[in-house]
């Protein structure tokens, strides 16, 4: 049976507009009026998300047509709309931008659309610049437009009044200092990388609502998608998760993917710890910030004893990205854990972007990749991915229990050949 709730998706002209606090503003002025707000991020990012759980207390999953498919996006959408009051997405790069992009999520599934502006330096081109985007794919629902570093409240009033009268005014943030996320090489800083996050999306919210109470956005009907039973294959492992400060990008649907296999999980630091966890079964290297901490993790030789003897134990290990270079032998020259053969040394631009399809012997799996560092290695490539062109993507490679790549996959698009994985 189809369910009802309102929903809403916020896109933008291009990126860097301020989406993102935009979103957790939103997020926050709801959650604030007494709302359970559920938010997603269209694309594969990690870090996004992490601000917008901060801004509603719940975990953030991810929505791509290509990475997790349209059953996937239906199905969170579906459950979404019988836990929350109010479903928020915050869209990627610019509204049309991407094959698919975020408009194509939007027209899909009939979320309304609300967009953000970045309007310092902007008069009446604001409301035309609006009319556009809105215009461009006629299905589109608009459900109004947040003027975005705004120089004044004047300035603001010049922008609302420059909106054809069919699409809503939902407010303004001024241009401050604190109403900006600080950002490094892979993007946003981690939500507890910054200090005052929990300051910046309160005072966003407060500047949203200083007119009155947020409207909710339009209602969407949500149908339920087809049955999909996930067997039990994992049931009595315990799969240990490295989660610290350098491994960090964990995709919420994964981590229910485990679940649903029957997996236990348990959470490791291999910057800190001196152990992996005892009586595990599967170990899971997911990507971060290595690079960032070298010092440390090369100084951890307990752990890189530990995680030596768990390979040589044969224990199945699954390294993606920043936990692939960290079973390398070194990242820049300073030691990694010596798992794979092979150095690893940062670019100064990133060296693979975008989502591509792991073509395993065991079959095919949704993965995304990111990444500055490029990898030196003689072991021959066990399997490769492909781009959403066909093309030849990033190299997998297997050395004894350990996988390894710099993709960061998509578990839910094929939890058997997941199974596989984390199984000896």
């Amino acid at each position: 049976m189809a369910i009802s709730c309102p929903a809403l998706l916020l896109s933008a002209p291009a990126s860097n507009q301020g989406k993102t606090l935009v979103s957790a503003a939103l997020a926050r002025a709801w959650r604030n009026q007494g709302f359970t707000v559920q938010a997603f991020k269209c694309g594969p990012d990690f870090l996004d998300p992490m601000i917008l759980q901060a801004a509603t207390g719940r975990p953030v999953y991810n929505l791509d047509l290509a990475m997790c498919g349209a059953d996937d996006i239906a199905t969170r959408l579906y459950w979404a709309a019988q836990q929350a009051d109010v479903i928020l997405v915050e869209g990627v790069m610019g509204l049309y931008d991407g094959q698919p992009s975020s408009a194509d999520i939007a027209a899909q599934f009939q979320l309304p659309l609300a967009l953000t502006i970045d309007a310092s330096g902007m008069a009446q081109t604001f409301g035309a610049l609006a009319s556009g985007l809105f215009a461009h794919r006629p299905e589109i629902i608009p459900a109004g437009v947040i003027a975005n570093r705004t120089g004044s409240a004047g300035h603001g009033t010049l922008l609302r009044d420059s909106l054809p009268a069919h699409v809503p005014w939902l407010g303004a943030l001024q241009k401050q200092e604190a109403l900006t996320l600080p950002e490094r090489h892979l993007g946003l800083f981690r939500a507890n990388e910054i200090d005052d996050l929990e300051q910046r999306i309160a005072q966003a919210a407060t500047m949203l609502t200083e007119a009155g109470p947020l409207p909710l956005p339009p209602e969407v009907s949500f149908a339920p998608s087809l049955a999909n039973t996930t067997p039990a294959l994992l049931a009595g492992k315990k799969i240990a998760i490295a989660r610290d400060e350098a491994f960090c990008f964990i995709y919420p649907a994964n981590l229910d993917c485990l679940h649903a296999l029957g997996a236990e999980t348990v959470f490791f630091s291999p910057l800190h710890d001196d152990a992996l966890p005892a009586g595990i079964d599967a170990i899971w290297l997911p990507g971060g910030y290595p690079e960032l901490h070298l010092a440390t993790l090369g100084s951890n030789h307990a752990m890189r004893h530990a995680l030596q003897q768990a390979w040589q134990q044969g224990l199945p290990i699954l390294a993606e990205c920043g936990g692939m270079m960290a079973v390398t032998n070194s990242i820049n020259q300073q030691p990694g854990f010596g798992l794979l053969p092979g150095d690893c040394s940062m670019q100064a631009r990133f060296q693979g972007l975008g989502v591509q399809f792991a073509e395993l012997p065991e079959g095919r799996l949704h993965a995304h990749t990111f990444h500055y560092s490029r990898l030196e290695t003689g072991l021959p490539v066990y399997a490769q991915a492909t781009t959403q062109r066909g093309k030849p993507g990033e190299a997998i490679y297997r050395h004894g229990s350990l996988l390894a790549s710099y993709l960061h996959f998509y578990f839910p698009s094929n939890p058997q050949l997941v199974a596989g994985l984390f199984s000896r």
